[in-house]
């Protein structure tokens, strides 16, 4: 009688189990003797979505500003606990995309420099550009620049220090203010219109006295550049450089990059520069419509 009630018991539990609609057909080991290892199923997700997440928010710690880290330090930045700081980077420094030095600091590794390098926007507009670059800075001996727009930002692509030339800011893959630059005033000026109204709702950051942050002002300057075909940035990020800039179109006859030349101010007419600048400019857009050889 005992064992007829057990044997009933088990045949209700599998009718229950597989009565479910994310269960149809499968049978509850009635033993614990009789169940195996359970592996849990764990959804894209749940799984791989926030692990990437963590790794970016890891990546994303290291700027110019802090090129390298110490464990606690890059926990800090990130905003991640150390323990899980310390669990990813293994994984990270395995791959390339860090690398850890004799003093224990982190720093991002070759590797993910290796991918970065193959962005399309910055390799192809780069190759194509640079040999006018170098005609630009041997010419001039000034700061030559390659600048694109990305979201509200200005980011540069190439940059060509003069021999003894006014220091700057930029740097390759480095980002900038949009309204500061010669390259960005350009950019922003051709870029669509819920871009332009995006950067022109502010904030505006003020790097000098004369750098631009009212919008009409903002405004009334991608007028002047729509109609003159360059910008000028006189004083605007610092109080001893004046950038010229002119847009690089792309085969497609929307403006792809800028151009432009940093010079310590009152060294050249802006008009005189804006000649040589616009000249490179139109020879890397007819180099960018070319077809692959």
């Amino acid at each position: 009688m005992r064992k007829q009630q057990q044997t009933e018991k088990g045949r209700m539990r599998t009718k229950a189990v597989g009565a479910g609609p994310d269960h149809q057909g499968a049978l509850l080991p009635d033993t614990p003797a009789q169940a195996g290892p359970v592996t849990p199923r764990r959804s894209s997700e749940a799984g791989t979505g926030p692990v990437l997440g963590r790794a970016l928010q890891i990546l994303g710690a290291f700027s110019a500003s802090c090129p390298e880290m110490t464990l606690s330090a890059l926990s800090r930045r990130s905003g991640l606990p150390v323990s899980t700081v310390h669990r990813m980077l293994g994984e990270l420094i395995a791959w390339g995309a860090l690398e850890r030095g004799d003093d224990g600091c982190y720093r991002v590794g070759l590797r993910l420099w290796e991918v970065g390098s193959l962005a399309p926007r910055g390799q192809g507009l780069r190759e194509r550009a640079l040999p006018f670059l170098e005609d630009l800075s041997q010419i001039t001996r000034e700061n030559v620049q390659l600048a694109v727009q990305e979201g509200t930002e200005v980011v540069y692509v190439e940059r060509i220090a003069g021999s003894g030339a006014v220091p700057v800011f930029s740097r390759v893959g480095g980002r900038f203010a949009l309204t500061a630059t010669g390259v960005g005033l350009v950019l922003l000026a051709y870029a669509p219109v819920e871009v332009q109204e995006k950067v022109l709702a502010g904030p505006f950051e003020r790097f000098t006295e004369r750098t631009l942050t009212d919008p009409r002002a903002v405004r009334s300057v991608l007028a002047e550049v729509r109609a003159g075909g360059y910008a000028v940035s006189d004083r605007q990020v610092t109080m001893d450089a004046l950038s010229v800039a002119a847009p690089v179109y792309a085969s497609s006859g929307e403006v792809a990059a800028a151009v432009s030349l940093v010079v310590r101010h009152g060294s050249a007419s802006p008009h005189a520069l804006a000649r040589l600048v616009r000249t490179s400019a139109r020879a890397i857009s007819r180099a960018m419509a070319a077809p692959r050889g």
